[in-house]
């Protein structure tokens, strides 16, 4: 996954280390939409459904991710919610990645942190192109 695929050995270790394997069973959710992102999830075995809540309240598949996805990200530097339910689609397993697990991270390896600058400014820029595109919407 790319916010992870610069990491060396030993930045590795300490991600998988310190991560929370968690086993998820069809059917059952791992987070709820609107719920405080305290950690991200990097989807390890099995598919889940991610599913928001329209204007008008109505709920809906969005898509489908699996192995090797990287859910919530964001939540690894700063306090965000979540936008989208996941459900598990099979059962699943998933690794929890906390924000003191990812701050010690970058304490120990601050050279990380260029990397996941760079990631946030990809970010930035797809949103901005994203907006640019809806923008004949608002006019």
């Amino acid at each position: 996954m790319p916010l992870f695929s610069q990491l060396q050995g030993d930045q590795l270790r300490l991600v998988a280390f310190g991560a929370e394997r968690r086993s998820i069973s069809a059917g059952q959710e791992l987070f709820r939409e609107r719920s405080p992102a305290e950690s991200a999830f990097i989807v390890a075995r099995g598919r889940f459904d991610l599913y928001a809540t329209d204007r008008d309240g109505q709920v809906s598949r969005q898509r489908s991710v699996g192995a090797g996805t990287l859910l919530s990200e964001l939540a690894l530097v700063t306090m965000v919610e979540r936008k989208f339910t996941a459900v598990a689609a099979e059962d699943s397993e998933t690794l929890k990645i906390t924000r003191s697990l990812f701050e010690r991270l970058l304490e120990e390896y601050p050279d990380v942190g260029r990397v996941i600058e760079a990631r946030i400014r990809e970010n930035i820029a797809g949103l901005a192109k994203a907006a640019a595109a809806l923008q004949y919407r608002f006019t």
